[in-house]
């Protein structure tokens, strides 16, 4: 029988945690279904997901932050019914498409508008962790160099290599041994990052500017020192904007807000525009001919997908609505708002020890109470499980007031928000109201959050794995 897709979705909507349940990753379900996340989603627009009765849920997670543009954006919607239209070749990988040339282009142009203008060769690739591994690749064949340093409690992505150079060893657990040669210093400390790179084998130093798992950023001058001391012993400067990138933190890149000059920079998530996965390197010319330094060398890194016409589409769509409605922009105005919210928030309830925000990236950190009963509530969450309390703030977030949030690391009291970028005054009203609301309940004790997190408990003991973080990955 033909394909129709539209009446198999139609038909089949609300099977979905089932169908996942039986081929898919089961464990994520039970996580799910544990902590009331197994919503039908069944229509997406803009900052909102709708269920299947019509409820809107505000989305202050955008997917780990791909729907910069919001979701389902007629732009992209137009240029990926365009580019099918024409019918053009696609993926015949021994000839250079038009469609990725063009974003290429874009790509560039965009940086020497930003103040990077040497960042002028650009490869094409899938996800942010293959554009890490890239990354990683050209380093080291660019300097003949073996080692990578990165930062404590960084996050790069999954694959072997970035793994390996990521500092949070939530993700380590049953993958050893890693890669060799990747070693880690704490943000901010210059004179251990300096020791490492005395000793003349580290071929780049790849930092996040603003740390995806707590959206920690340095208040000082560290980067532009860190950037000076790779410069002095020959190492190169890598920055991860795979989260961070493309207007996320109210600039279009956050090394403009240190004005640092990386010689490497990887790009994905909101590149996708939200359809198809998209990532990309981009370096110095001169650092990325080293890898492709012969005619037989040509294509010694390669990826079948990275160039594909629908992504590159969609590429050219995400730079083309970033730069129209001027979203990194209102990153700036909206994140403004929000912290000068958040801080109000924090004024009301001393369980809140820090909030934190660049743009529309934004992490609230709770620490133990003050008042009697909050605190005995805290501290019985903790004995049974020190990974939990932030859930307890996530799922009444979503089952009473329809926001979308998550918890930002592992056994950490953080709760982070990456909404899209196009949100206004009303999104940060909801999302603000909702958070203090949930904090109040809080002071209840025992009450209805409290005893939320000892059935969560019970829950896991009962064979579904810890909930602390539902999806893992930022």
């Amino acid at each position: 029988m033909p394909l129709d897709l539209k009446d198999m979705v139609v038909s089949r909507l609300g099977e979905n945690y089932e169908l996942h349940d039986r081929y898919l990753n089961r464990t994520l379900v039970k996580v799910q279904r544990t902590i009331g996340f197994d919503k039908v989603y069944a229509r997406a627009e803009g900052a909102y997901l709708y269920d299947m009765d019509g409820k809107d849920y505000l989305d202050f997670l955008s997917g780990f932050g791909v729907f910069n543009i919001g979701r389902n954006h007629p732009v992209a919607q137009q240029a990926i019914r365009d580019i099918l239209e024409l019918n053009l070749p696609n993926m015949v990988q021994l000839d250079s498409a038009l469609m990725s040339g063009l974003l290429a282009e874009a790509i560039v142009k965009r940086l020497a508008r930003q103040g990077a203008p040497h960042l002028d060769a650009v490869f094409l690739c899938n996800s942010g962790t293959e554009a890490v591994e890239g990354a990683l690749k050209f380093a080291k064949c660019a300097t003949r160099r073996p080692r990578i340093i990165s930062l404590e409690n960084s996050y790069h992505g999954l694959t072997y290599g970035a793994l390996s150079i990521t500092g949070n060893p939530y993700f380590h657990e049953g993958f050893a041994p890693f890669v060799p040669g990747c070693d880690r210093v704490v943000l901010g400390d210059l004179d251990a990052l300096e020791r490492e790179l005395k000793r003349g084998d580290v071929a780049a130093f790849i930092v996040e500017l603003v740390q995806g798992k707590s959206v920690k950023f340095p208040k000082n001058d560290f980067f532009q020192q860190a950037q000076a001391l790779c410069r002095k012993h020959g190492t190169l400067f890598i920055c991860d904007e795979v989260q961070t990138g493309l207007g996320r933190t109210g600039k279009w890149f956050a090394f403009e807000h240190w004005k640092l000059e990386p010689d490497i920079l990887t790009l994905s998530k909101a590149l996708s525009a939200g359809y198809v996965p998209a990532g990309a390197v981009v370096a110095r010319r001169e650092i990325y001919q080293k890898t492709f330094n012969r005619l037989d060398r040509c294509i010694v890194h390669s990826t079948t997908f990275g160039r594909n016409n629908l992504a590159c589409a969609c590429g050219l769509a995400a730079l083309t609505v970033l730069e129209d409605e001027k979203l990194p922009e209102n990153a700036a105005t909206q994140g403004a708002e929000l912290e000068r919210q958040l801080l109000e928030v924090q004024k009301r309830h001393d369980i809140i020890k820090e909030v934190r925000v660049k743009g529309l990236m934004a992490a609230i950190e709770f620490h133990e109470p003050r008042a009697m009963m909050p605190k005995m509530g805290w501290k019985l969450v903790h004995g049974l499980d020190p990974s939990l309390f932030p859930q307890l703030i996530v799922t009444p977030m979503l089952q009473r007031h329809r926001v979308l949030t998550q918890v930002a690391a592992n056994r950490a009291d953080i709760v982070k928000v990456v909404p899209p970028l196009i949100i206004g005054q009303k999104e940060i009203d909801r999302f603000t109201g909702a958070l203090d609301a949930v904090i109040s309940d809080l002071g209840k004790f025992p009450g209805p959050i409290w005893d939320m997190g000892h059935n969560f408990v019970k829950a896991m003991k009962s064979g579904a794995p810890k909930a602390a973080e539902p999806a893992g990955v930022s």
